[in-house]
């Protein structure tokens, strides 16, 4: 069975689904953001090919869109893990020792900020403000808000998403 590929190098369903995402939002003004996040949701990061395409389909410079994905932090130009950890570095957190559960986190998982794990489970990342400061320390997995933690409690966590 052959696949069929877009320039971008993707296969069939998602080179689907990137076309109908470009074609929905073609020729409207303002599209590239929302773009941008329906097409992180299909492969998960925005890719240099990806963003190429996009470019090309929308008719939008490649430095235009790269200073839209670096300038909001909710788009990753990395691969990220199932797990996506994101630790709150925010004021409140902080000086209860997000720092330190972020280095064991990193010690735990082998990865520094921004980096996933070699099998794809866990990817780590450090934010300004979860918004949970009463929780302080926060965390989140994905969905899931854990808070009020120390380092020690960091390998319980990550036992907790081990298949």
């Amino acid at each position: 069975m052959s696949e069929n590929r877009c320039c971008c190098g993707c296969t069939d369903e998602n080179s689907l689904k990137l076309g109908k995402i470009i074609d929905k939002y073609k020729g409207t003004r303002g599209a590239l953001i929302p773009v941008l996040h329906e097409v992180q949701e299909v492969y998960g990061y925005l890719s240099e090919d990806v963003l190429k395409e996009i470019s090309e389909k929308l008719n939008v410079s490649l430095a235009e869109i790269y200073g839209v994905v670096t300038f909001y932090t909710q788009f990753s130009l990395n691969p990220k893990g199932r797990f996506k950890i994101n630790i709150c570095m925010g004021t409140a957190c902080y000086v209860k020792g997000s720092g330190e559960i972020l280095e064991k986190f990193k010690e735990k998982l082998g990865i520094d900020v921004g980096q996933c794990t070699e099998d794809g489970k866990f990817s780590l990342d450090a934010c300004r403000c979860i918004g949970a400061c009463g929780l302080a320390p926060v965390i989140m997995i994905n969905d899931d808000v854990h808070g009020r933690l120390l380092p020690d409690d960091v390998e319980a966590i990550l036992e907790k998403y081990k298949d």
